[in-house]
């Protein structure tokens, strides 16, 4: 969410900024609302003075004998009563429209942020690793032999289109991938393995942005829960309504987690195979920081990132998204694609966003500083990385001939010392 103040003392930066996203100007909505509920508060305010004033009057024209004046000061009380309950009515119904203007605004971008419309326009920043020239035409992660493990049809007889079934092989490489991720962040990065719910409550979706305007992009309970999109939702709750002390930034976590998503509106996109489900998990990596830490934060963060897929052995490249393709809370974002050979390009497997103060303020998380009032703290969240996509990566990757996959050394330790998958789907 914005900050109000900064719309009154900048409003055309403010709509200039929203011109980059392609969004129409909002200040002159936002200012004219704004004036009229602090109007509406002044006088609230001022006819409160006034019935205090006409309270202490009362009881002196009383004892003074004078009826009429005794009359005439506590219908004057009477009626700036009701007055001051319309006022502050007003004044509510000013703060929820302001709200609402402000939510359903997309944060701003950093001045450095390309402009662009679409995808087209994102710029490449590095890459890495040589995509690996085959000697035979190179397949899509369903189609190999060894992948009889992903069973698409079992899980559209349980839940439909977009969810896989994994067994035997399959299974076991995918939890491995999510144990080597965890363990990289947890001992040599810093973060803080957790374990989160799910299932959340409206205002935590609200303080990470998915409410209210993206509801239709996530699934909802009859109780009320949302399940999360992803586990930034959770782990970036965990200071929300919080007053940090200083010394506790940042504030740096990691979890393993089931997501769930309704891909709403993207009807006839990658339906084949695992590459975009309802149902998936990631690594997700989160800081809570001060605000002057946050940019070299988000660069960590994205070295976070591209090293699990260094030590994976896989190609890819790390873009910063142009104004037009970037997500709704961030001001700046790194994508990091790895190198798909089956699809011959590069498919994003990680992006990682700083966010400012957007999500602090919609959540209330704040900081002290020492010596100083409180200030919101700066959020970051980046996938670190989507394990099934991840897992779509190494068999694309290490894929031979007879339809077997080769793993990266990195994963056997986690696998009993195996080191590929057979064209017959088994571990060996």
């Amino acid at each position: 969410m914005h900050d109000i103040r900064f719309i009154r003392e900048n409003p055309d930066a403010f709509d200039a900024a929203l011109a980059r996203l392609g969004v129409a100007a909002a200040s002159p909505e936002i200012l004219a609302v704004d004036a009229a509920r602090r109007e509406a508060i002044q006088k609230a305010e001022t006819a409160q003075a006034e019935r205090n004033a006409a309270s202490k009057e009362v009881g002196k024209a009383k004892a003074s004998g004078d009826e009429a004046e005794f009359e005439r000061l506590r219908a004057l009380v009477a009626a700036k009563k009701d007055e001051i309950a319309a006022l502050e009515d007003e004044a509510r119904q000013g703060d929820a429209k302001l709200a609402e203007l402000l939510m359903g605004l997309p944060n701003l971008p950093l001045d450095d942020v390309p402009d662009g419309a679409d995808e087209d326009d994102n710029v490449e920043i590095r890459r890495w690793g040589e995509p690996r020239a085959f000697d035979f035409e190179p397949k899509e992660h369903y189609q190999l032999a060894c992948a009889q493990g992903l069973d698409f049809e079992t899980a559209a007889k349980l839940s439909g289109s977009r969810f896989v079934v994994m067994r035997g092989a399959m299974a076991r490489l995918h939890r491995a991938l999510a144990q080597f991720m965890l363990d990289v962040h947890t001992t040599e990065n810093g973060l803080t393995e957790t374990n989160a719910p799910v299932l959340v409550r409206d205002e935590a979706m609200v303080g990470t942005g998915q409410l209210p305007k993206f509801a239709e992009d996530s699934y909802q309970t009859r109780e009320g829960w949302w399940l999360i999109p992803t586990s930034e939702v959770t782990l970036t709750n965990t200071v929300r309504e919080t007053i940090l002390d200083a010394a506790e930034l940042p504030i740096r976590l990691t979890a393993h987690s089931l997501c769930f998503r309704s891909e709403a509106g993207s009807a006839g996109k990658d339906t084949s195979g695992m590459l975009r489900q309802h149902q998936f998990e990631k690594v997700e990596m989160v800081s809570i920081t001060h605000p002057d830490a946050a940019l070299d934060e988000h660069a960590r963060m994205t070295r976070c990132a591209e090293d699990i897929l260094e030590r994976l052995g896989l190609p890819y490249r790390t873009i910063v998204l142009c104004t037009g393709d970037m997500g709704f809370g961030a001001r700046k974002t790194h994508d990091i694609e790895v190198w798909l050979p089956g699809q011959d390009t590069y498919r994003e497997i990680s992006s990682v966003s700083v966010c400012g103060a957007f999500q602090a303020r919609r959540m209330n998380a704040r900081f002290r500083p020492e010596g100083g009032k409180p200030d919101f703290v700066h959020t970051l969240n980046g996938s670190g990385v989507a394990v099934g996509r991840c897992l779509i990566a190494v068999l694309e990757n290490g894929q031979q001939e007879d339809g077997s996959v080769l793993l990266p050394q990195a994963l056997h330790p986690y696998l009993g010392g195996k080191t590929q998958v057979t064209a017959k789907g088994e571990l060996a």
